[in-house]
């Protein structure tokens, strides 16, 4: 009994106990009060570990709370975040000899994801200056400046008729164009 005073408490490391009773309501321990399913979702994106328990029999039953939370949320969120494919590729596995290996699969290419999700939020809270997209900026604006080295002046050879001053003050002013473009850009990456 001490464990699960301690467990409903919510301290550091433990999981708060969640009661579901017959009626359907969601009771918190560690707050004395009903919840609903979009509290529960909510401590999932707080980090806050928690244990639904049936009121009646004591067992566990987190896993299908936490399912249907995730069917709560693509009938009602508006954008779905489960592709129809995956869900007949995710039913099609049940029974499958490779079972047994999704759990495990799914947690590490979820983990895999977030690790990746981190990596890139933090490239852009440090700067594009300081990241590999830098180097593919500076890449880009290169074969835009050769470009447009290339076919301007091929440009201005295409009107014969025009005088050979005004095509090369239309160049430089292009020029000029391309480099107050080049000067923004450049600021805009810092």
């Amino acid at each position: 009994m001490v464990g699960r005073a301690k467990a409903a408490s919510g301290q550091a490391g433990d999981a708060i106990i969640i009661k579901k009773y017959a009626n359907r309501r969601l009771y918190n321990t560690a707050s004395s009060s009903y919840i609903t399913l979009e509290d529960l979702a909510k401590m999932v994106r707080e980090n806050i570990e928690f244990q639904v328990l049936d009121a009646k029999t004591g067992d566990d039953i987190t896993h299908s709370i936490l399912t249907q939370i995730i069917m709560d949320e693509e009938a009602n969120g508006g954008q779905q975040m489960l592709p129809v494919s995956f869900l007949r590729q995710l039913i099609g596995m049940y029974g499958n000899s490779m079972q047994a290996l999704m759990p495990s699969y799914l947690e590490a290419s979820m983990a895999n994801f977030r690790d990746n999700q981190s990596k890139i939020r933090e490239a852009f809270e440090k700067g594009i200056s300081a990241t590999p997209f830098a180097a593919i900026h500076e890449t880009n604006m290169a074969m835009m400046r050769a470009a447009a080295d290339v076919f301007m002046p091929g440009m201005g050879k295409a009107k014969p008729s025009a005088p050979a001053t005004d095509s090369k003050d239309e160049l430089a002013a292009l020029r000029e164009q391309m480099a107050a473009m080049q000067k923004k850009l450049d600021e805009l990456g810092k």
